[in-house]
Parts: C-alpha cells; sequence; structure tokens
C-alpha cells in the first residue's frame, strides 16, 4: 500500500517556475514507477510525466518536453517535478500516481495509487 501527497502548487506567471513534489509512504516506494498527470476544467486527466523505479528512465508528454524535469529521490520516499517556462495551458490540477510498472504508463487506468492533488495555475 503506498498513499501520495503532492505539495508545491500555486499561483505563478507565465515564463515562471514550480516545482511540485510527491511524498510518498510505505516503505516499497522505490519499487514503483511514478507518474504526473494533470486535469484541467472541463478536460480529461492528461498525461505529463513519469520517472521509472531507479530513476534512470524518464518519459514526458510532447507538450513538457523541454521544459519539464521529473526526478525522485527514494531515500526520501519523493518524486519531484520541476516546471520552468511556464504557460497559461499548463493551469491544472497536478496528481502523482504510482504502479508497478508498465509499458502503459501514460495511461491513468494503469496505475493504482493516486494523492489528492495540487493546482497550478499560470496566469498571463
Amino acid at each position: 500500500q503506498v498513499q501520495l501527497v503532492e505539495f508545491g502548487g500555486g499561483l505563478v506567471q507565465a515564463g515562471g517556475s514550480l516545482r511540485l513534489s510527491c511524498a510518498a509512504s510505505g516503505r516499497t516506494f522505490s519499487s514503483y514507477m511514478v507518474g504526473w498527470f494533470r486535469q484541467a476544467p472541463g478536460k480529461e486527466r492528461a498525461f505529463v510525466a513519469a520517472i521509472s523505479w531507479s530513476g534512470g528512465n524518464t518519459y514526458y508528454a510532447d507538450s513538457v518536453k523541454g521544459r519539464f524535469t521529473i526526478s525522485r529521490d527514494n531515500a526520501k520516499n519523493t518524486v519531484y517535478l520541476q516546471m520552468n517556462s511556464l504557460k497559461p495551458e499548463d493551469t491544472a490540477a497536478y496528481y502523482c500516481a504510482a504502479t508497478y510498472g508498465s509499458p502503459l504508463y501514460t495511461r491513468a487506468e494503469t496505475y493504482n495509487y493516486w494523492g489528492q492533488g495540487t493546482q497550478v495555475t499560470v496566469s498571463s
């Protein structure tokens, strides 16, 4: 069982940066692949980024590639999402999620555990 809590959301101007954190409980957190998803009002939940259990492999949606960086510190049971050059279209609730691992890492249904979400609002 893994419990996830996101931190770090807020209001930022376009071009600014935020770093989201996903803190996990559970001794086996280092065994899980972790993904970040986002959901804007009236839209479906969308894949943002994912990282393998070791941190050796990372994956990004095209819309954030080159601007966002996912990383993890298994000693701290935490996964981070560094978001730079933010745009108004990045405005959404951001969720972290964990799965034992799957090639279908872009699909929300792959993930077994979810956090409650943190709001990111980017003003123009």
